[in-house]
């Protein structure tokens, strides 16, 4: 289906902001560099998105999208390995995509801090962000790649690779949090290679999957 010329200019808009704040980072970007990159005015851009908060949203929805696709991308090539070489995979493909994307690794945390916000403070005025339809479609798809893993983890109890007394969700939402501290420390070192008390981050992933391999293993 073709797109409308309105979905295509709204397209380019995202495509400039993500351009931007992966240079500067959402608190340092401006509107005003944002619609040169996308060659149209402010006035324009504010046509289309009415705050840099809501532009956001549009990227932190994209980050979403290109992480669902990663893990069922994975779980795809792996449909004929087990559950537990399946779940691994997924670990290991949401730290790699981390490291390719490290913009959309950091919206998808701010999503997630924005949430536990909106959650704190419920008397705030936050309508601007609660009716974008950007946070509806995140909405929409905040918890596929959850849902995703703990099936997969699912698959590999019914196999017997992984243990039958494992708590699925748990361990989905421990993984989860085991990449979330590796993209913390991306962030605070600017790059995989770089080393923290002499120990690479690369090395500490390595560590990680396999733990976490350990822990499901039967």
């Amino acid at each position: 289906m073709d797109l409308s010329k309105r979905q295509l200019k709204e397209n380019n808009i995202i495509d400039a902001a993500f351009k931007v704040l992966s240079l500067t980072g959402f608190q340092k970007a401006k509107i005003e560099d944002i619609a040169k990159t996308a060659g149209i005015t402010k006035v324009t851009l504010y046509s289309y998105f009415d705050s840099k908060e809501n532009l956001y949203l549009a990227i932190m929805y994209r980050a979403l999208q290109a992480l669902t696709e990663v893990f069922y991308t994975t779980i795809d090539q792996n449909k004929n390995e087990s559950g537990l070489k399946s779940t691994k995979a997924i670990f290991e493909s949401f730290f790699n995509f981390c490291e390719r994307n490290f913009l959309y690794s950091e919206a998808i945390l701010d999503y997630f801090s924005l949430i536990s916000n909106l959650s704190r403070n419920p008397k705030e005025d936050n309508t601007q962000i609660t009716q974008s339809i950007y946070f509806t479609r995140i909405q929409d798809l905040q918890n596929l790649p959850l849902k995703l893993t703990v099936k997969e983890m699912e698959r590999g109890i019914k196999d017997g690779s992984i243990r039958p007394d494992i708590d699925c969700v748990l361990h989905t939402l421990q993984g989860w949090t085991m990449v979330i501290g590796y993209i913390k420390l991306l962030s605070a070192t600017s790059t995989n290679e770089a080393p923290l008390l002499n120990v690479s981050l690369k090395s500490l992933k390595t560590l990680s999957l396999t733990f976490a391999e350990k822990a499901l293993a039967l």
